[in-house]
């Protein structure tokens, strides 16, 4: 593979250089001159050879042939003012050049250069690295990249380039795994500088991984270059040894020495890394790696020193207080160290956790006395002091930021101040410590004198009313009395801790007393205003509401938002100024409920322009006088009505105004018909259809009919004079309808019997209103005969009426009536959730009527009407009830109130379900109640007949033996004892729990789905809250967390869930059966298909998978097909039957011009693919970065035949053309030498030679002599010229080709 060709242009950090100006030669004289527009009009050049010679090449002037453009005399004045030098600014930004040929091109999604995946790509680098990226497409196929930035983002972006858009090979070194640390680097620096600097990626092994390959991927030029520096990097470390001697932990520090003086030495003198294990590790062994010679040499001087120590060392012990070890020692050593520098003694400690305070001293015997003497001095270097101070000051002593503190550190050095809880305890030199001691004693004795603190206990909701809006009240106590006040919890109180001088303690603490014995004294009420009255309250901007804060300064007000969907406004307050403000909000409410009545004034649409008057003028004075709102409808709108709004006598008055415009303006006249009451509810229709249709159709006039109560039978109809005559004709037609269909029957039935022939919700009534169509009138309140029913319809129908009523009556007349006594404490069971019971038990019993005396009578007589058999039957069943309420206990169980939302379910369904299932009353605690109870047993239950209860389940025993009983965990079920008992277990059975199960790792994706959706799911069906572990830990354990029976669901759903995803798994592994075909590449396109249609037909006929290599793989020629094993042997059958008959056709290779062939392929391979179909053939031309002319076809040898005939035919024409054109005469500096050097015999066979050129002057030190113009590669001709090519290859003066 080609590598990629990099280019790299470098600019020099910024800097301003000195250049001279370059003009050419001879432009000043040229600038001034005429210049010629084209080569034609040019005099001929001088040359300076004679005419009559053919083989002599002509030498032409420079400046006659390329003439200068015209001069900017502008430009030149400038820069001639400017001197003769400019100074040049160049960037300090980088410019990488990268390309990347057609072949070794990634293939990308999008078929468009710089769409799809390119662009992505491209846009992704630029955010990663920062440095600017702009492409170029070649005619080839090839990409050019210009990257600009920073040295490191260039190496960056240039290696993201190569990896994204060239193709990439990888390859294996084998390393040793030891080395594998070498070529990582610190950090996996060294790696990550050599991926960039080779633009390659380069994967080493993991730890856990036994492998020593590592594999390096990208282009083949950065893969070479990697392998090389990693074989370098592992050559070198092969030159490395490491060594191990034993030696005993004693002699360590004699190796080490003081301060690792001695080792840091012998690592100098020989070049080796020796590892002697600190003194803390218990071992002997020490490392010593390197070059062979320097181990060596390291291994002879460390078993040389030992060897010298082990005879010269002696021991002696001595016995010091353990407290003194930690002089002796010195911090990090450092004390140990020094007396093995001063005396060449070592001295060994005993284990901190050993009760021995034996020291040893290990050395030369003549240096163990002066050894100890100086153990004895640091031992007793140090003096150890303890100061009595309260733990409240400790924060003093230390003093603000510490200042206290480095204060001490400033004057008295090297003392260790450790705060203990009622002490301080001082360490040092005994000349510092006295200091430190009087110090600290003088601020610990000030404070004590001047300062102290106060606890109060506080309740905690009075905390934001005691720090303040801000903490303001808080500040200023902080500020005026100078103390400091923290809130605080202490062993499950709160308080409120004071600190500071003793005058502002005590201060303080009567404010705040004050302050709490206030909000003691405060009450919380909440007044009950329909919210739509809220906006009134509140006023424009809030005025009214601010001016009753005003009156009531310490009263808080809290009205609801609009959202919050509630009529309470909550005060809170001294309870004087509370009670006051709440009788002023209710006589606020009073007047704003006084000030909105609403009346509705029709008046005619033609008339509204007149009541609004000129620029409103009307309607505002209207307005401005009565003091009202008046609501008229929008231009568009079809009502005819305002809406008048304000105090109910200043709304009477504007709607007399207004309607005395209207009749000032129109003959408006009002006029009354006399029609029966009876008749109205017809006349009206059903919502009043019939009636407005009336109006609409009259132009609009106003139709009121009298109230049910007046009696009146005078109908008022207002509007203009002929409109109300037309309305009042069609009112009367209606009433003679109406008139001739109003035959009236009555019907006598006692009044207790007509709720039977009502039926419920009115049912029976209906039914005989359906059937018959008449409408049965039953007497009011007001009616003095109550037994009277008013049958009205067609004669007919009120005669079918009646009898059916008569047959019910009759019915009713055999009815009997019934009493069962049931003591009122229990009526209230009986009427509850809107009387459900009774509806129960008057369905069971065949629809008896039950009668409860009213409340306050103080009546046990149930009342029952109906059959007599049916009267028994509800009076047994009465009584069954009335049995079992008497039967009746009250269990508690408890169950922690954390669970109690989870068992009521959602808006209480839950236990609606349990107390509808057992027919039991359940009590839900107040979860504010948090004192505890003694009498029950952790997870137990009683009766309030003091039985002891059953124990609870599992897990309500467990959670309630983990924290006390309270109040609030105590639910109470009323009912008989056996339905408590079943309610009570179903309420523990709706107690959540949770269960570990165990899913496989690889199943958890599919449980959780695209964005959750899939767990989301699941935990909704089956009512369960699902976790599962994080991708780091990879676990197979899923916590479900729901009711017993839910979690039994859920884990049977899972089980079900891991056996289909097995099942899946297997049938995958069985669809991913693979079988490889060997097929030439020139019939890959035959398999392929128009648009791929043949092989998108093999693979759904086959429901296999088939890949075609890529262009330039190195196995070209496989195709691999995978699914099940019988479907793809079945494909592969196919592809090679499709192969065996392409085999057997007639190939023929022709030789046509490369560059007739886009002329015979046509656009979009238009023409090419009509020649292909009609004569049934394959025509496949060379790709167009091959420089060759073959064509090949395949097809049955007569149709080859055929069209190969046909397409030497067409390059024949287009041949013939293509000269025609080419002979005329090409606009050249070769055709204008010929026409204008006609003199000179034989001027173009042998060119020219141009004299005075630049380059003449800037080669004269290469020797290089003018341009021929017979060299191809510098003057090179169009496919249209026809000039022959150079024999032999001619050395270019324009230097070499890049």
């Amino acid at each position: 593979m080609q590598a990629a060709a990099v280019m790299e242009e470098t600019n020099n950090a910024t800097t301003i250089e000195q250049q001279p100006i370059a003009l050419i030669n001879g432009q000043e004289q040229v600038a001034n001159e005429q210049q010629p527009s084209s080569p034609t009009l040019v005099a001929t050049p001088t040359s300076t050879t004679s005419g009559g010679t053919g083989n002599a090449t002509p030498a032409f002037s420079y400046d006659d042939l390329f003439p200068a453009l015209p001069a900017n005399t502008s430009a030149q004045s400038q820069s001639g003012a400017s001197g003769s030098t400019l100074a040049r600014v160049t960037s300090s930004q980088k410019t990488h050049i990268v390309h990347v040929p057609c072949k070794e091109r990634k293939s990308t999604e999008s078929e468009k250069f710089g769409e799809g995946e390119s662009k992505r790509i491209c846009q992704q680098i630029t955010k990663e690295t920062g440095a600017q990226i702009e492409i170029v497409s070649g005619k080839n196929q090839s990409l050019t990249f210009l990257i600009k930035g920073k040295q490191s983002e260039l190496l960056d972006a240039r290696r993201k380039i190569l990896m994204g858009f060239s193709t990439q090979a990888s390859r294996q070194v084998t390393v040793p795994r030891e080395h594998f640390r070498v070529i990582l680097g610190k950090g996996g620096q060294r790696l990550r500088e050599l991926e960039r600097v080779t633009a390659t990626r380069i994967n080493i092994p993991s730890q856990g991984d036994e492998s020593e390959f590592i594999t390096i991927a990208g282009t083949k030029e950065g893969i070479a270059q990697a392998e090389q520096e990693i074989r370098q990097l592992s050559a070198e470390q092969y030159k490395k040894s490491s060594d191990r001697i034993t030696v005993p932990k004693v002699y360590h520090p004699f190796i080490v020495g003081p301060y690792s003086e001695n080792l840091n030495k012998l690592q100098e003198e020989t070049g080796a890394r020796i590892n002697v294990p600190p003194q803390q590790v218990q071992k002997d062994e020490i490392i010593i790696s390197g070059e062979k010679d320097a181990v060596a040499a390291a291994k002879a001087k460390v078993e040389a020193i030992f060897k010298d120590m082990e005879k010269k060392c002696s021991t002696v012990s001595v016995e010091v207080a353990k407290p003194k070890h930690r002089y002796v020692i010195g911090p990090k050593g450092s004390t140990i160290a020094e007396i093995l520098q001063l005396t060449g003694v070592s001295v060994e400690m005993p284990p901190n956790d050993s009760p021995s305070e034996t020291i040893t001293l290990r050395g030369p015997q003549v240096a163990l006395g002066n050894a100890l003497t100086v153990v004895y001095q640091k031992s007793n270097s140090v003096k150890s002091v303890e100061i009595n101070a309260p733990h409240w000051i400790h924060k003093y002593v230390i003093g603000r930021k510490g200042a206290n503190m480095k204060q001490l550190e400033e004057d008295c050095p090297n003392v260790n101040v450790n705060c203990l809880e009622d002490k301080i305890k001082l360490e040092g030199d005994p000349e510092n410590v006295d200091r430190a001691v009087a110090y600290l004693s003088e601020i610990i004795n000030n404070y004590e004198e001047n300062f102290t603190f106060e606890v109060m206990t506080v309740n905690p909701s009075y905390y934001k009313h005691i720090i303040g809006k801000a903490g303001a009240n808080v500040n200023r106590l902080k500020d005026e009395l100078k103390v400091n006040i923290n809130f605080e919890e202490r062993e499950g109180q709160n308080n409120i801790r004071i600190e500071g001088p003793k005058e502002g303690v005590r201060q303080a603490q009567l404010e705040l007393q004050e302050k709490i014995d206030k909000l003691e004294n405060e009450k919380s009420k909440d007044v009950i205003i329909d919210r739509r009255l809220h906006r009134s309250i509140i006023g424009a901007k809030g005025e009214k509401i601010r001016e009753v804060k005003d009156r009531y300064r310490q009263v808080t007000i809290t009205i609801p938002t609009p959202q919050e969907n509630t009529d309470i406004v909550k005060l809170r307050g001294p309870k004087e100024d509370v009670d006051k403000c709440h009788k002023d909000l209710l006589k606020l409410v009073k007047e704003i409920q006084e000030s909105s009545h609403i009346i509705e004034v029709p008046i005619f649409k033609q008339f509204h322009k007149f009541i609004i008057g000129k620029g409103g003028a009307n309607i505002k004075k209207i307005r401005d006088e009565t003091q009202t709102k008046i609501d008229l409808p929008a231009e568009g709108d079809t009502n005819e009505v305002i809406v008048i709004t304000g105090k109910k006598e200043n709304v009477l008055e504007a709607k007399e105004r207004i309607q005395k415009i209207q009749n000032e303006l129109s003959d408006i006249v009002t006029e009354e018909v006399q029609i029966p009451p009876k008749y109205y509810h017809s006349i009206i229709g059903a919502g009043g259809k019939l009636i407005s249709s009336i109006m609409e159709e009259c132009g609009g006039v106003s139709i009121k009919f009298p109230n049910s109560d007046s009696k009146s039978d005078k109908v008022t109809i207002r509007g203009p004079k002929d409109d109300v005559e037309k309305a009042k004709g069609q009112l009367l037609e209606l009433t003679n309808e109406r008139q001739l269909a109003s035959f009236t029957a009555e019907v006598r039935a006692k009044q207790q019997h007509h709720k039977f022939l009502i039926g419920k919700n009115g049912a029976s009534i209906r039914q005989i209103r359906d059937a018959t169509g008449a409408r049965i009138i039953f007497p009011s309140n007001d009616d003095t005969d109550k037994e009277v029913i008013t049958i009205i319809g067609k004669e007919d129908s009120v005669n079918k009426a009646r009898e059916k009523l008569e047959a019910i009556i009759k019915e009713c007349d055999e009815v009997t009536e019934g009493e069962v006594s049931v003591d009122p404490k229990h009526h209230k069971h009986f009427v509850a959730k809107r009387g459900f019971i009774l509806h129960r038990i008057s369905e069971e019993c065949g629809g008896v009527m039950i009668s409860f005396p009213r409340v306050g009578t103080n009546s046990d007589k149930v009342t029952i009407k109906g059959a007599k058999d049916c009267i028994e039957a509800a009076r047994q069943r009465i009584e069954e009830i009335v049995a079992d309420l008497e039967a009746q206990v009250t269990i508690e169980v408890v169950i922690p109130q954390r669970h109690h939302r989870t068992i009521m379910g959602a808006r209480g369904f839950k236990v609606q379900q349990v107390t509808f299932e057992f027919d039991v009353q359940i009590k839900f605690p107040d979860r504010d109640a948090t004192e505890p109870v003694e009498v029950l047993t952790n997870g137990g239950s009683g009766e309030n007949g003091g039985e002891e209860g059953q124990e609870g389940e599992q897990q309500a025993e467990k959670e309630a033996e983990q924290e006390p009983v309270r109040q609030c965990d105590v639910i109470r079920i009323t009912g008989s004892i056996e339905k408590c008992e079943a309610a009570k277990q179903a309420l523990l059975d709706l107690i959540p729990i949770e269960e570990e199960l165990s899913v496989p790792f690889d199943l958890h994706r599919t449980i959780i789905g695209p964005r959750g959706a899939n767990v989301r799911q699941f935990m909704s069906k089956h009512d369960v809250h699902v976790e599962l572990p994080s991708s780091e830990l990879k676990s197979d354990v899923i916590k479900v967390c729901g009711t017993p029976a839910r979690v039994a669901e859920a884990r049977e759903a899972l089980k079900q869930m891991i056996v289909d995803y097995e099942a899946d798994r297997a049938d995958r592994e069985l669809r991913s059966f693979v079988v490889q075909v060997d097929v030439d590449t020139e019939f890959h396109s035959k398999l392929i298909g128009r648009h791929g249609a043949v092989i998108n037909k093999l693979r759904a006929d086959h429901d296999v998978n088939i890949s075609l290599p890529k262009r330039n793989e190195p196995n070209d020629r496989i195709i691999s097909i995978t699914g099940y094993q019988a479907n793809a042997e079945a494909a592969r059958d196919a592809i090679l039957e499709i192969v065996g008959d392409a085999d057997s056709l007639h190939r023929e290779v022709i030789e046509i011009d490369k560059c007739i062939h886009p002329h015979i392929i046509g656009q979009r391979r238009r023409y090419i693919r009509k020649i292909m179909e009609d004569y049934q053939v394959n025509i496949k031309f060379p790709p167009a970065d091959q420089q060759t002319n073959s064509v090949t076809i395949f097809g049955k040898i007569e149709d080859v035949e055929t069209v190969k005939e046909l397409l030497l035919g067409i390059a024949e024409d287009y041949g013939s053309e293509f000269l025609e054109n080419a002979a005329l005469p090409p606009q050249t500096i070769g055709a204008f030498l010929t026409s204008s050097g006609s003199g000179v015999g034989g001027a173009t066979e042998n060119g020219f030679v141009i004299k005075d050129a630049p380059w003449e002057k800037q080669k004269q030190a290469k020797n290089l002599t003018a341009p021929n113009t017979q060299s191809q590669e510098d003057f090179p001709h169009f496919a249209a010229g026809g000039a022959p090519v150079a024999s032999a290859p001619i050395t270019s003066v324009w230097g070499p080709k890049n």
